[in-house]
């Protein structure tokens, strides 16, 4: 009987033991998984910073703007420029695998962005990544076919999403601009038109036209109802208030897209550029509109880089065509500033890198129809 006794407390020990260790092992894939699930399409602002700091870094180096620009005739940029380049690949490849394991797990996380309001639009930015590392490559010629095929790759999924986006904003009623309008709604207009460089870069002028004209009539629609009404910034949340640099960075970009399709830095360009600078001096004269984004690490403050970073690019292109002392010094300014505060966010990053993936960013905040 007492051997009975015993061999029952041994084998309940041995159940209890089993049920612990696989309750650990069940709170450890938790722990491990839980990153992955905080995760959101929203961290590619990084890729977007790095790869505009890469490009920026390499029109720089290049010969003709040297001698416009006498303060960069050194070869440190080209060094910086291919450090950047590698680390901006690395760091896209790296997010590009989290995403995709995300949408293999968390599939219903992915499609609550997808129809949410902010999250939709940083849909986008994947994309643009890839575009604007392309165009930096070190190793390709726009005309190959290599880096053509690329271009196809990168550029087929943004005019999807815009087929999604632009159609709904004058077709379905609950969906419509007028209601949906937020400072991100740029961010889908950032990529047409650096989509548009790219193909104007290949030498596919119509191509380029075409979402050139795609990406900037949207762009003054949007531009137009938030500067009338700003109807989507009362439900905006405070923290990702450094988005309202896109109204900066749509401008820039735009300047260039023109030029390379154009093939000068013509009067067109010149306007984008000049409205661009506005708009940056605008926002730059009201710190207290992101004085409460700034009291807690988030990695919208990333929001702050990009934008800075094409118009710090347009301000070069204005330099070589323009070639005169104030238009120098507007770009080493511009430049000065774009890389301050790009390492200010790197080492913030650094310093909070346990916060990255905690789940607080308001992009995740969906209840359980996705809304």
């Amino acid at each position: 009987m007492g051997d009975q006794i015993t061999a029952n407390h041994r084998e309940s020990a041995k159940n209890v033991h089993i049920i612990i260790n696989s309750a650990t092992k069940i709170e450890q894939e938790k722990t491990m998984m839980k990153p992955l699930k905080a995760f959101h399409a929203g961290y590619f602002r990084i890729c977007l910073s790095l790869g505009g700091q890469a490009l920026l870094w390499k029109a720089l180096s290049d010969k003709d703007i040297s001698k416009c620009l006498p303060h960069f005739s050194i070869e440190l940029p080209s060094v910086v420029y291919l450090f950047l380049w590698y680390i901006a690949l690395c760091t896209l490849i790296v997010l590009s695998v989290l995403y995709t394991l995300r949408c293999i797990f968390y599939f219903h996380l992915v499609k609550a962005e997808f129809v949410h309001f902010i999250g939709v639009n940083y849909m986008f930015t994947p994309w643009t990544s890839w575009l604007l590392l392309l165009q930096s490559v070190p190793i390709l010629q726009p005309k190959e076919s290599i880096y053509q095929g690329l271009c196809m790759l990168f550029v087929i999924p943004l005019l999807i999403l815009d087929v999604k986006i632009y159609g709904q904003w004058f077709t379905t009623e609950k969906r419509f601009l007028s209601v949906l309008a937020n400072p991100t709604s740029q961010i889908s207009v950032i990529g047409n038109l650096v989509a548009a460089r790219t193909a104007a870069q290949m030498g596919w002028k119509e191509s380029a036209t075409c979402i050139f004209t795609l990406g900037m009539t949207h762009y003054l629609v949007v531009f137009i109802t938030l500067y009338q009404h700003l109807s989507g910034g009362d439900h905006l949340p405070v923290r990702l208030r450094p988005v309202y640099f896109s109204f900066v960075a749509a401008p820039s970009m735009a300047s260039l897209a023109w030029s390379s399709i154009s093939g000068t830095f013509d009067t067109p360009s010149k306007m984008l550029f000049f409205l661009s600078l506005f708009l940056f001096t605008s926002l730059a004269s009201r710190p207290a509109l992101f004085k409460k984004a700034m009291k807690k690490f988030n990695v919208a403050w990333w929001a702050y880089s990009f934008p800075l970073t094409f118009l710090a690019m347009a301000s070069s292109a204005y330099a070589q065509e323009v070639k005169g002392i104030a238009a120098s010094g507007l770009v080493f300014i511009l430049t000065v500033l774009s890389v301050f505060i790009f390492i200010c966010l790197l080492l913030s990053s650094a310093l909070n890198i346990d916060m990255l993936l905690r789940g607080s960013d308001p992009i995740l905040k969906f209840d359980s129809k996705g809304k």
